[in-house]
């Protein structure tokens, strides 16, 4: 997917400048990179806006027009106010084609809906790693990287390593060390719970409840009283 970004000249700096310049419906930004001076620059807030909503815009080699030249570029990084819509400031980052570049390119996930663990093991697929780390030459960049979760069984994860990457794509070393779990399968906590108490042994109890008890108990107590009230009987006199 191209991209394509215009820029215009900023000749002035500062915080005031930037105010004022936000109010006219522009953005304040930089371009660096590739053995060239930074340069300040403006960008039509509306279309940069639109961009940003492009996962993308986050992710691709960008086409920047600037004074009809033209640059490779990556986004680096923008600021965002912060209860308003509004871009505050926006950096990129020119591209040298033979270095290579880090980027964070978002992964997606396919076949998640016919996974064993899902459609036989009633499991919930569970996001672990939502955007992948990756160094490679620019030309080499993807827009996104694509998870297969059609092999994936209940309690099992898919790893770093298990990833296929497009030629030229590799994963940041650190990533490569660690190999850390990227996406897996488990069974939903209230389901295991439920599952346990329908276990678990039913013991009958066939010992009274305490107030039924403290009733009783109280029954007989009166039943004592009325019987400590009644006279004795007297016993027939014995014929001498």
């Amino acid at each position: 997917m191209k991209i394509e970004v215009t820029a215009f000249p900023r000749t002035k700096e500062g915080k005031g400048a930037s105010r004022r310049l936000r109010a006219t419906g522009r953005v304040p930004g930089v371009i660096y990179g590739a053995g060239k001076d930074a340069q300040s620059v403006e960008f039509d807030h509306k279309a940069l806006l639109r961009h940003l909503k492009l996962e993308a815009f986050h992710s691709s080699i960008l086409d920047l027009t600037l004074d009809g030249g033209k640059d490779r570029v990556l986004l680096r990084d923008f600021q965002m106010h912060p209860w308003k819509e509004q871009v505050q400031h926006v950096d990129f980052q020119r591209v040298d084609p033979k270095k290579k570049v880090h980027m964070a390119v978002p992964l997606h996930f396919m076949n998640a809906d016919i996974a064993p663990g899902v459609k036989v093991g009633k499991g919930v697929v569970q996001h672990i790693i939502n955007e992948l780390e990756i160094q490679c030459l620019p030309d080499a960049l993807p827009e996104f990287i694509e998870v297969d979760l059609k092999d994936l069984e209940l309690g099992h994860s898919i790893h770093v390593a298990d990833l296929t990457l497009p030629a030229g794509v590799e994963p940041l070393s650190k990533l490569k060390a660690d190999n850390p779990s990227v996406v897996t399968v488990q069974v939903p906590k209230v389901v295991a719970v439920e599952e346990e108490v329908a276990a678990a042994p039913v013991t009958e109890i066939t010992a009274q409840a305490p107030e039924a008890a403290a009733a009783a108990a109280a029954a007989a107590g009166g039943d004592k009283k009325e019987a400590d009230k009644k006279p004795a009987e007297k016993k027939p006199a014995e014929k001498k």
